[in-house]
This record gives C-alpha cells, structure tokens and sequence, in this order.
C-alpha cells in the first residue's frame, strides 16, 4: 500500500467558515487529491496528497500548516515573512473566504484568502487544478492596506510538507555546453538549496525543476514522487528542509537574493506559478503528466506544427553576404526543409557586426553584407519556397554601438564602479519603459516592414551584474523581479500584435528556459553544444519536463559520430540543421532527404506521444527511448549505443506503452546510405504483448551508433 504524503499546500473543494468543528477540504485531479483542514482556529492544515481516495474518508488533521509565516513560533524555513508599516515583522494567517471559479473546461481555479487579525493584510493562495493532466499550479497574491509600505522579505509561490522515512532529491544542474545533467541525492538533517542570482539568463547553472522522491530513490517506472517546476524567467529559490522529526518542509519560488520588495498600500504583489505533479508509478508518469499539460496550456500553440528548419551559422559565421545567403535558399529547399534562418551578423553600420564584440542594440541591416536589405532575402526565400527567419538579442548591447553611445542611462549598470561585461555585453535597463519600447520596437519595426519574416531566434547571452537602474531610484531592491515582469509586458505586447509567429527562447543554450516564458515562445535551445554524443544527455535532463516538441534539436558538425547518429539524436527533439549542406556526398544529402521525410511523416507521433525512456544513458552505455501515439497505433524507437566498451553486448529492451492485443509491424528506418536493414527483425510483425514482455534487440555493439524504428499496429 502507498504510503500517504502529508503536504501543505493551497487547495480548497466546498470549504465553509471555520467553526468550533474542524473542517475537511479536498480538491481532485482524475487521478490525484489534496486534502487540507481547517481547524477551530481558523488555520489551514495539510491532511493528504496521493493517489484519489474513493469514498467520502475522514483524514487527520495533520501537523504542518499551509503557508507558515515568520516573526511568531516558526523556528524553520518560512515561506512569507514581512515587516509591517509600523516595523513589526511578525505576522499571522486565518482564513477568511473561499472563491471557485470553473469558466475554464478542464480547469478549476481556486483562491483562498488568509488575513492577519492584527493588521490590514491579506495573502491569497491560489491553484488551479487541471484535471486530466494531473498538474497543479500554486501561487500567492499579497496585499495591504497598512498606513505605509510593507517590506516583503520571504514570498513563497508554493510550501510543501512531506512525512516519509527518506527523501531523495534529483536535481539537474550544468553550465555552458553542459546542460541539464542530472543529479540524485539522498536529504538528510538540514537544508539543501537550489537556487540561482544570474538574474536574465537565470538557469545556466542550476536548473529550475527537479524530482523529489518519497521512501526510496524512484525510477521511470517505481516510486513514490512529486515533480516540480518554477514558471518564472529569473532568480528561483527552492529550499528543502529536514527537522528533527524526519519532516521535510519544502519552499519553492522566486529566490529573495537582494530582492526585498517595498509594497505600497493598495497594490497587489504577485508571485509566479510553481507546477507540480504526483505520481506513485515513477517519473515516466510525472513526465508524461507535464508533456501533456504543456501541449496545451504550458508552450505557445502547442498543437501547431514546428518548423523544419535550415541555420546558416556554421556555414558562414559572420562572413556572409546576400550571394552565398541566397545560395543557402537553395540548400535549404534541397535538403527538404521548411524555412532559412539567418543568424548572427546581419546588422549595424557604424560598427559593423563582423563578431561578438560590437553592434548589438544597432538593429539595422548592414549595407555591406545586405544592399538590398531584409525584405530582398525575404522575397528571394518565398521566390525559392523556403520561408525566412532572423537571429536578434534585443535585450542586450555592446559598448561599442550606437545605441550605447547615444543612450547610457538605459544600461543596467552601478554608477560608481566600473562596466562588468560579459560576452562583451551588457544588458539593457528594461524597467525604463523608453526601453521596453525600443526593445519592442526592435521586433515590431522589423515585422512591420518585413512581414514575410516566419520565425524569430530570440537570444540572450549574459547573465546580470553590477546592476543598478536610475528607473528605480532608492527601490533598487526591486531590480532582479521587476526586470522579469519587464520583459513579460514586452512580450505580451509582442504577442498581441504577432500571435502566431514561431520564436525560439534562446540563450546562449538552455540558461534560460521555464514555463514563464514559453507561453510566448514556441521552442527552446538547449544548448550550444550539439556533438551528438553529449546532446543525448542533454536532451535526456530536459525531456522529463518538456515535450519534444519545444526541444530544438539541431543536426552540425560538432562531434566526430557519423552524419546518421548525428540526425538520429536530432529526431529526438525538434529536428532542424546547422550545417554546411555543400559538403554534403550525395548519400549524405539523399539520407538527409530521407530523415526529413521520416520526420516529417512520424512528427505527430515524436512530438505529442507518449515518452517512454526504456534504457538511461546514466545506467548503460546505451540510451533507449520510444514515443507512442495515443491510441497506441503508432510508435518511435531511438536507440543509441554510446561509448561502448570492446565486447560489450546489451540484451533485450523491453518496450512500453503498447497495445498488448495489438499486432505492430516493426521497420528500421533512417538506414544509412539509403541501404536496405540488415536488422534481423526488420519487417516482423510481433504482438504488444511480447515486445513489452519480451523486447526487441536494439542496440549491437559498436561504439556511437544507433537505430530508429517505426512501428504500426495493424
């Protein structure tokens, strides 16, 4: 039997008055339930989180309330703690009204309102609950109407109670090219903190979602856990704390790092939504869980389908000009693609953009490389067939530009120490709502005259530092989450005016990715770093989270593995290329050919099937992972042997997710060379049954190779 989590948490079903008797609360998923209590008091308590119970079941009380504040008899991590106008800094919390709102299908949002008997203060705790995803979203909403500013020091989007007999955290952590590796760990007496001050690029080294496993580690398919993820595009903080009764207390949100907010009287203080899910079948249901609720709620037009596309970066860098651009229309139309992405380097006039140490926020075409300007290469595209993107990074600017020349007051730096740059960079002061407008007016003028364009790259690639904002004045404790909600008014606007146009979220690789702002964007790049090899791993940290689709996943030179393993790895994600197709043999370029027609064809399936990862790249030289269609008629395997040492054999993988009454045909594709599979099994037909019991033989034993196959029910 499953053991019962207690939990605190913000939920609330049919909650009336607090009275002398104690009151039960419980909100469901199809198949998850809170349930929470009111007692006498009039404080909130945890009850239960897990599987949904059957029947009208009377729970404990329980021992941890909701939402803890400090400044009273909290002796642990709070998740609010403020000074009050009159500079006390305690703070208390009694419920005081319920609202229910389901104008949403699937949703059912809920606001529970705590107030401080003391003082003119009031904290909402919101969820919505979707229902057949299974996924909850917490946050807070605090509020006043003291005589001054109440200075907020803590301001928790979410906290957790768990009482298990051990705890095991799996987190996933990197830097530059080395993204997303995952990480288990057992919690004991203390606290663990995963947090990041990087401000803009807020996740180049710790990533904002994580597993946190109850009793025993937890694998794809056993265990106890609950997964979870901040929908914020800055500084996270989340704080897991083991007492001295083996209870772990567990607060998540934006971190506090010098950001002690001053809310005025009458305003509204809004935290971002921390996501999470419960399974007690292993990560691959959590997994799933957050796939399907992101294909539509979490990333921008989820059911449309994602461009095939062509970058021009590795083939030219930053020598280019529009002859050799438009000969790429070409290789792009060859090769099968969709669209021509024009990279960095296209832009400024006064210091030309010939490398990464001048020009940006100089957002004109230059003349030099580009007479004609953008709207030639738009036009000559459509003229090939082939649709048309462009590379910017408008938040950012080089010293050595126009814009800095003519604007240093709009420059995130401290007045009185010297300019820290990074990447020869510094980044724009995006609380200046002159600012906003220019950064918005980057993308909009371009649009404006050049509606043609089908896609935008949006990069970032530094982090804060030394930052100071005239904007805020003496507010500057403000700075790292204004500058967030910056951006998201920018970005709204953007989507008002341009619904529908595909942007990746780019940021010098996977810094910069979460569910705050992928409801502006349409993809993500996770990293800059594309040797397949490594790639593998990389796609693997992020795939538990993000639905394949949203993974742009490019085809380059990087690596010294064969042009098949390369694009193999790529068809795990969201396939594009960054290649110089000249180069290509022509076997080279009619498998290529061949592996966009696959994909194409097999997008539905990769990109909004069930994820199965059969076989971790962390447990074997090998990694194996499937994707299923929903009714189970279809299915992807992606095999790949990774440094495999000499003699090493692998046994059967068992598959997963199939109908067991079902007969599927099993056929290799993406054959190198355009030759006919060797593959012992190819073309068998084998009952669900036994290859989810039996399995199938898909890895050999040569290092860096790998296998794709397709199978139909029949």
């Amino acid at each position: 039997m499953i053991k019962q989590i207690a939990i605190a948490f913000v939920a609330t079903l049919a909650l009336q008055p607090a009275s002398a008797q104690m009151k039960k609360i419980s909100l469901t998923t199809d198949h998850s339930e809170l349930v929470f209590s009111v007692d006498p008091k009039g404080k909130l308590f945890q009850s239960y989180l897990g599987t949904r119970l059957i029947g009208n079941n009377e729970l404990p009380q329980g021992n941890h309330e909701a939402y803890i504040p400090a400044g009273t008899n909290n002796l642990f991590e709070p998740a609010v703690s403020v000074i009050h106008a009159d500079g006390n800094p305690s703070l208390e919390l009694l419920y005081s009204s319920l609202s229910v709102d389901s104008a949403v299908a699937g949703v059912t949002a809920y606001t529970i309102t705590l107030k401080d008997p003391q003082y003119a203060f009031e904290l909402l705790l919101h969820i919505d609950c979707y229902r057949k995803d299974d996924i909850f979203k917490s946050w807070t909403e605090i509020r006043h109407k003291e005589k001054g500013p109440v200075i907020l020091n803590n301001f928790a989007s979410s906290m957790l109670h768990f009482d298990a007999r051990r705890y095991w955290l799996t987190n996933f952590h990197g830097d530059w090219a080395e993204e997303a590796k995952m990480v288990d760990n057992e919690l004991t007496s203390g606290i663990k903190i995963l947090d990041t001050k990087l401000g803009t690029r807020a996740d180049m080294y710790q990533s904002p979602f994580f597993f946190m496993s109850l009793n025993e580690p937890s694998t794809e398919t056993h265990g106890e856990l609950i997964a979870g993820t901040l929908a914020w595009t800055g500084n996270f903080r989340f704080a897991f704390e083991v007492d001295e009764h083996n209870s772990l207390r567990m607060v998540t949100g934006m971190n506090t790092y010098a950001s002690q907010y001053k809310l005025q009287p009458d305003q509204s203080f809004i935290t971002p939504g921390f996501l999470f899910t419960y399974s007690n079948t292993g990560r691959g249901t959590a997994s799933r869980n957050f796939h399907h609720w992101a294909n539509k709620w979490g990333v921008l037009n989820g059911e449309v389908p994602r461009t095939i596309l062509l970058n021009n970066w590795e083939a030219t860098g930053f020598d280019f000009n529009e002859e050799k651009l438009t000969h790429l229309f070409d290789d792009t139309k060859k090769l099968g693609a969709d669209l021509f992405l024009l990279d960095d380097g296209w832009f400024a006039n006064k210091y030309p953009r010939n490398d990464d140490k001048t020009s940006l926020g100089d957002w004109e075409e230059n003349r030099t490389k580009l007479p004609h300007g953008l709207g030639y290469l738009v036009k000559t595209a459509a003229a090939k067939g082939v649709k048309f993107g462009i590379w910017v990074e408008p938040e950012m600017v080089n010293p050595k530009s126009e814009l800095y020349e003519k604007h240093p007051d709009w420059i995130l730096k401290l007045p009185n120490r010297e300019e820290d740059y990074f990447r020869n960079q510094l980044v724009l002061d995006l609380l200046n709502p002159k600012v906003q407008d220019f950064v918005f007016g980057v993308l909009d003028n371009m649009l404006t005259a050049n509606p043609g364009i089908a896609y935008i790259k949006w990069d970032c690639n530094r982090m804060i530092t030394n930052a100071w904002s005239p904007y805020l004045k003496d507010n500057q404790s403000a700075l790292y989450i204004d500058y967030v909600r910056s951006l998201y008014k920018v970005l709204g606007r953007l989507r008002a005016k341009y619904k529908d146009i595909p942007i990746m979220l780019c940021s010098g690789g996977g810094g910069r990715v979460d569910y705050g702002a992928l409801p502006y964007f349409t993809e993500f790049w996770p990293s800059d770093n594309t040797d397949a090899f490594e790639r593998v791993f990389i796609q693997w940290g992020y795939s538990y989270f993000f639905p394949s689709f949203t993974v742009a996943c490019h085809v380059t030179s990087w690596g010294k593995q064969s042009l098949k393993y390369r694009t193999d790895v790529a068809m795990m994600g969201r396939l594009g290329y960054d290649i110089n197709v000249d180069k290509f043999t022509p076997e080279e370029l009619a498998f290529s050919q061949q592996a966009v027609g696959n994909y194409r064809r097999l997008y539905p399936v990769i990109s909004h099937g069930d994820l199965y990862r059969l076989i971790s790249p962390y447990d074997e030289n090998r990694a194996v992972l499937m994707y299923v269609s929903n009714v189970k008629d279809k299915a992807v395997i992606f095999s790949y042997n990774l440094h495999t040492r000499y003699g090493e054999s692998f046994p059967n993988v068992r598959l997963e997710g199939l109908d067991v009454t079902k007969q599927y045909k099993v056929e290799e594709i993406n054959t190198a060379d355009g030759k006919a599979s060797n593959w012992k099994e190819n073309g068998k037909v084998f009952t669900g049954d036994y290859l989810m019991k039996v399995g199938l033989p898909v890895s050999g034993r040569r290092e860096l190779t790998s296998m794709v196959l397709e199978l139909t029910g029949m």
